[in-house]
């Protein structure tokens, strides 16, 4: 099985169920997640996420006042080139195909259903890490590219219209830029270290 660092990676999990959000809490804990933050809904998440900016959001969609699909929507439709494009994985109690496609059009990463299953967040999170979608910004849409797979030979009835107009934006593996920026601590360290004692 492949990898990935956790204790690198930030969390910041939203859900208004408190059990819900220990659960999510150590499974990450398990995978090796040290920094896990909760929110108990989503206007107290889209308060956390702007003070702490997490690598990946794990949100719960049905929440008082301010539910998951809100959340991604305003992040989506946020100005930040940074935050923006977080990865957002979302839970639900429903599995009909209606709400994954409510889900994905609102620019979710990726959905999971309730009850939660260790290996399935375990796969999500692996792929949003390792191998993340590019971005699709449209005159409608902002958000991760809603086709999982691509067959540009394809020219049948139900080819996709519209792909002229939409600006492809490839997305940097989370693991890859939390390597660079190790290293790039670890250059100032070594630079800093170098350096001659000035005090006199």
């Amino acid at each position: 099985m492949i990898r990935i660092d956790f204790n690198r990676l930030k969390f910041l999990i939203i859900d208004d169920n408190a059990h819900m959000r220990r659960i999510v809490r150590q499974l990450l804990h398990g995978f090796g997640s040290r920094e896990i933050f909760e929110a108990e809904d989503g206007a107290a998440g889209l308060e956390a996420f702007t003070a702490l900016k997490p690598d990946i959001v794990i949100t719960d969609w049905a929440m008082p006042l301010y539910d998951g699909i809100e959340f991604t929507k305003t992040v989506r439709g946020s100005n930040s080139p940074v935050t923006r494009f977080v990865p957002i994985i979302m839970l639900s109690g429903h599995s009909e195909k209606r709400c994954v496609i409510e889900a994905r059009d609102a620019g979710v990463t990726e959905f999971l259903t309730k009850p939660v299953a260790a290996k399935s967040l375990y796969e999500r999170i692996l792929s949003v890490v390792l191998a993340p979608r590019p971005f699709i910004r449209t005159k409608d849409y902002f958000g991760p590219d809603r086709r999982r797979t691509t067959n540009t030979k394809y020219t049948g009835p139900e080819r996709r219209k519209g792909t002229e107009d939409a600006e492809i934006i490839e997305v940097a593996p989370i693991d890859n830029r939390l390597q660079q920026q190790q290293q790039r601590k670890q250059a100032e360290t070594a630079t800093a270290a170098q350096r001659p004692d000035t005090a006199a």
